[in-house]
């Protein structure tokens, strides 16, 4: 049987980043009136150096059978970043149907995750699913998203992505709202690639879809991230506004695709720290 699904990733992820670039971006003369913006399917086969019947069976969603050389041949032409190379490739090692079709094991996280969670006593950790679905946590973690963990939206199922789009209250909670969502779409958006038949991410992607303009649009603009790390602020209700680095790392199982470990941490010396010193005291926790 068809995979169906991933067809549909792969036909808006090329026509997405069709449409981003223009003649000039690529060196290729502008001639006539275009009635769309973006680059047309012809230039975009000559700059791959493929004809344009075959790029056009690509963009409508065939690409299990197609070559890694002509894969990176196309994402040279279409100006494609590193992860977006990479989502590329993965869109093409899931389209064949046994593979896109065979069941996603769940994964049990082992005692000692908890314990390593636990042993960070200044350095808020969580661990969650590739959803967003929060499956551990440490005490600092759960004092630091009390906001989160207090919410309606979250209170039966704890999930990062539903509270960044469905509870008012996480706009104020990050301070940079905006490119956190970016990134939690773009994740989502990368998870939905690798896994086209998860039936729990496509009904998350379909009630946030339906409940959020925001999650809505930016859905729709096909970004992905596959690397996480940065900087985010949040207006604690307690403990102020802090700031905090954080990376995200993937939890080594048997199966593939693991849980993922986010850590953060304050600048040594900083106010910021003083503020995470002070929650560790667990006054602002919230039980689960």
């Amino acid at each position: 049987m068809v995979n169906e699904v991933n067809r549909g990733d792969v036909r808006d992820f090329l026509v997405s980043r069709r449409a981003r670039l223009g003649p000039a971006d690529v060196g290729l003369p502008v001639t006539g009136r275009r009635r769309v913006p973006g680059l047309r399917r012809e230039e975009v086969a000559t700059l791959a150096g493929v004809s344009t019947e075959w790029y056009t069976r690509l963009e409508k969603g065939h690409i299990s059978d197609i070559s890694a050389d002509v894969l990176t041949a196309v994402a040279r032409a279409l100006r494609l970043d590193d992860e977006e190379r990479e989502y590329l490739r993965e869109l093409a090692r899931v389209a064949g149907p046994e593979r896109a079709r065979s069941p996603r094991p769940a994964v049990a996280l082992e005692p000692h995750v908890q314990w390593m969670l636990d042993a960070m006593t200044l350095a808020p950790a969580f661990v969650t699913n590739g959803r967003w679905d929060v499956l551990a946590s440490n005490a600092l973690a759960r004092a630091l998203y009390a906001p989160l963990l207090a919410s309606d939206v979250t209170r039966e199922h704890v999930n990062v992505a539903r509270y960044h789009f469905l509870d008012p209250g996480a706009r104020d909670f990050f301070a940079d709202w905006a490119d956190a969502a970016a990134i939690v779409v773009a994740l989502l958006r990368t998870e939905a690639g690798r896994h086209p038949y998860d039936r729990d991410l496509r009904d998350l992607v379909d009630e946030l879809s339906a409940l959020s303009p925001d999650f809505r649009a930016r859905w729709a603009a096909h970004d992905v991230r596959m690397y996480i790390s940065g900087r985010k602020t949040f207006r604690h209700p307690t403990a102020g506004p802090i700031e905090l680095f954080y990376s995200t790392v993937e939890l080594p199982t048997i199966a593939a695709d693991g849980p993922l470990m986010t850590v953060y941490a304050a600048e040594p010396g900083s106010e910021s720290e003083d503020r995470l010193r002070l929650l560790t005291s667990g006054e602002f926790a919230t039980p689960r």
